[in-house]
């Protein structure tokens, strides 16, 4: 039963592991990652401040949503509209 455990947990573990990547390989190819960084401020914030700045927020996703898909607030996101509320939905997870 503990190895049952063990082995689910290592699961979970890796899959958190390999949708961060593929998450932030989505970033890196829209563009995101030449003015923001997961962990430190560039030219933008960083996405854990972001994130930060947000928690508990129930509009927190929609709120980032429409300013990267008007460019009001932020320039305008190379992005398909799913791939901008997967990377939110990525950086409010942080």
């Amino acid at each position: 039963m503990k190895l049952l455990a063990m082995l689910a947990v290592a699961s979970v573990t890796a899959l958190a592991a390999a949708t961060a990547n593929a998450q932030q390989a989505l970033a890196q190819s829209s563009g995101c990652l030449n003015c923001h960084a997961v962990d430190s401020k560039k030219i933008g914030p960083a996405y854990k401040d972001v994130a930060a700045k947000y928690k508990g927020k129930p509009d927190a996703e929609a709120t980032l949503v429409a300013k990267l898909t008007a460019g009001k607030e932020h320039p305008a996101v190379k992005a398909s509209p799913d791939d901008i509320k997967s990377l939110v939905k990525w950086i409010l997870s942080m």
